[in-house]
């Protein structure tokens, strides 16, 4: 996320550095890597070590809690809600890729790599969005995404030294980030990534796709 937001700085400070087509190109780059998380690690993931009812309680728990979050953050206008928002998904995740390490899962390894590839682009749109709407200073908006960074690993240690074992807890967790992550996909980056003229940015979120289908394959290949 900071190196999102840095980018951003970047390219805010220089404007020409990079085009329209080429930031929503990264937007749905991240949409892309965001969905494989989802398709990919999450869902067969929590979803196997559920029944069916629990795990559908558990999927639209997340689906209904993030509906009614996002709402929330729209009616109070806060310039911060943008990065409360990205910690709503990043945290569960965390936590669930902590605890997959702590019981030799291989699934962690790329669970961690597409966390990376959704926060970076997540960190680059948040950081535009706020800059343009927030008084802050460019320095407090960089420190604000490098403090959301250090919650990741106290989360990660979390999952990995105090719910290892709480399986079921932590598959509950998975689908429950499942379904905001696709909340946020459909709400908030699809939107952002669509071109008037021509279809590169989706073809980015195809890549951001192929990326962590590649990566799980390589991963879980005996």
């Amino acid at each position: 996320m900071p190196t999102g937001a840095m980018l951003a700085r970047f390219d805010l400070l220089h404007p020409k550095f990079l085009t329209q087509k080429s930031r929503q190109f990264i937007v749905a780059f991240g949409g892309g890597a965001l969905v494989s998380a989802v398709a990919l690690v999450l869902v067969p993931d929590g979803a196997s070590k559920l029944s069916p009812t629990v795990a559908v309680v558990c999927f639209g728990a997340g689906g209904v809690f993030f509906y009614v979050f996002d709402r929330y953050l729209s009616q109070l206008k806060s310039s911060m809600g943008q990065l409360v928002a990205m910690l709503s998904d990043f945290v569960p995740e965390a936590i669930a890729l902590g605890a997959a390490f702590a019981v030799g899962e291989s699934t962690g390894l790329i669970l961690a790599l597409l966390m990376v590839l959704q926060n970076l682009p997540e960190g680059f749109n948040a950081y535009e969005e706020l800059a343009r709407s927030s008084s802050m200073r460019p320095s407090k908006l960089l420190t604000a995404f490098f403090f959301l960074a250090v919650a990741g690993p106290v989360c990660a240690l979390t999952g990995y030294f105090v719910l290892a074992q709480a399986r079921e807890l932590v598959a509950g967790l998975m689908l429950f980030a499942s379904a905001g992550i696709l909340y946020l996909v459909f709400q908030d980056v699809a939107p952002e990534s669509k071109a008037e003229t021509g279809g590169l940015p989706a073809l980015g979120a195809v890549a951001g796709f192929s990326l962590g289908l590649v990566g799980n394959m390589l991963i879980s290949a005996p």
